[in-house]
């Protein structure tokens, strides 16, 4: 067993839950400290977002305009119109990067509410120990980022990006040529230096959700110490909601993002909105099971507690209200008032007991989570609607569903 510090009043607290983080390692975060774009706990956020996102836009604004392809004239989409860019460089990646500093600081408080609410029970300490290891070797890997990177030129780049998202027509960063497309002096930047770090930014974020998700997995495999009768209803893992909430920024780069995507072929394609609702839908769908997905290996031990609790509280309470019925309506007449008697709100507190139970959920979220999370993806994409509706006309109709 790791050794452990007091904690006054909830149990004990490793050191590794202490330090706890998706965010704080591995060579990237080591090479962005020697850069002094980042400290040990994550301080000059504006510095490093200003320097990322301009080396990524930037170099692709002056070399356009040294190519004469920034505005409308030489090409069919120019650099200055193309709404991809923006979105991915100047909006997506500071999302990214905050997310970062969010999930950060409340993902160690998150964790330590295992330990402080008493939920992993004394002779598993070993096994939560070890799974946070897992989490800071896996954090660490140096391979990991280096199959990211590979992952990043040779999916991302060279099939994703070439055959699912380039505009196909004639654009800043590509031109037509025998055999395939010439890129520019921009579009040679864009492909091999931009896009890959964000498209890295973005893999980054997927990997550390694996994590994340692996480390709760390993979590769920202990017998947990829940408690039915929780306020929370989730017997006590009530505040691992708390985390997606802190995700809100990596929900609305992936929007913003789409956006994007769609803005462009809707503007230089002449495309309609209502052309791409299954691939809105799917994003949607998607980030809820990256974000949601992880909280579900907790359902069977919240099921077999719902399930023990309505068991053993229904026994108790059938054993307390025959008393009560004994004593109160058909024993013996007793001195004991009526008015204010410990056993009428003895009874209340079980009955309100025995209903928390029976209400207790089998998830750690709620139906207004997963629309809350639903609402804050698909947001980013809202302003197309005015490609289809005049704004006008579009505010009238807010108007008359408001009012």
């Amino acid at each position: 067993m790791m050794p452990h510090r007091s904690h006054p009043g909830s149990g004990f607290l490793t050191d590794h839950s202490q330090d706890f983080s998706l965010i704080l390692g591995g060579p990237v975060f080591r090479l962005l400290r020697r850069a002094h774009l980042t400290g040990n706990k994550l301080e000059f956020a504006p510095r490093r977002t200003l320097v990322i996102s301009l080396f990524c836009w930037l170099p692709l604004l002056a070399l356009s305009l040294f190519e004469g392809d920034a505005l409308h004239g030489r090409v069919p989409v120019p650099f200055l119109f193309d709404v991809e860019v923006y979105t991915r460089f100047l909006l997506a990646i500071p999302l990214l990067l905050e997310a970062e500093i969010i999930v950060h600081r409340r993902m160690r408080f998150i964790v330590k509410q295992f330990l402080e609410r008493n939920l992993i029970p004394e002779n598993q300490m070993s096994r939560f120990d070890s799974a946070i290891e897992s989490v800071v070797r896996l954090r660490n890997s140096m391979l990991a980022e280096v199959l990211l990177f590979l992952f990043v030129y040779i999916v991302g780049i060279l099939v994703i990006w070439r055959h699912y998202i380039a505009l196909d027509t004639v654009t800043w960063y590509a031109k037509p040529a025998v055999g395939g497309a010439q890129l520019s002096l921009a579009g040679m930047w864009f492909s091999y230096v931009s896009l890959p770090i964000f498209q890295f930014l973005l893999c980054r974020w997927y990997f550390r959700m694996f994590i994340w998700a692996r480390f709760l997995w390993q979590v769920s495999r202990i017998e947990l110490s829940l408690m039915p009768t929780h306020p929370d209803r989730v017997a006590g893992l009530g505040f691992l909601s708390d985390i997606l909430y802190a995700f809100i920024p990596l929900l609305l780069a992936h929007g913003v993002l789409l956006a994007g995507v769609l803005g462009n072929r809707i503007y230089h394609l002449d495309a309609r909105l209502s052309d791409f609702v299954l691939e809105i839908l799917s994003l949607v769908v998607f980030l809820e099971c990256v974000t949601l997905g992880p909280l579900l290996v907790f359902a069977s031990q919240l099921a077999h507690a719902k399930r023990q609790g309505l068991r053993e509280y229904g026994t108790l309470a059938e054993r307390y209200v025959r008393e009560f019925d004994a004593k109160w309506m058909h024993g013996t007449p007793s001195n004991e008032p009526l008015v204010g008697s410990s056993d009428i709100q003895s009874l209340a507190d079980l009955g309100n007991s025995l209903e928390v139970v029976r209400t207790m959920r089998v998830v750690p979220f709620t139906k207004e989570t997963i629309l809350q999370l639903a609402i804050v993806t698909a947001l980013p994409v809202l302003p197309l609607l005015l490609t289809m509706i005049p704004l006008e006309e579009l505010v009238k109709k807010l108007l008359g569903i408001l009012f």
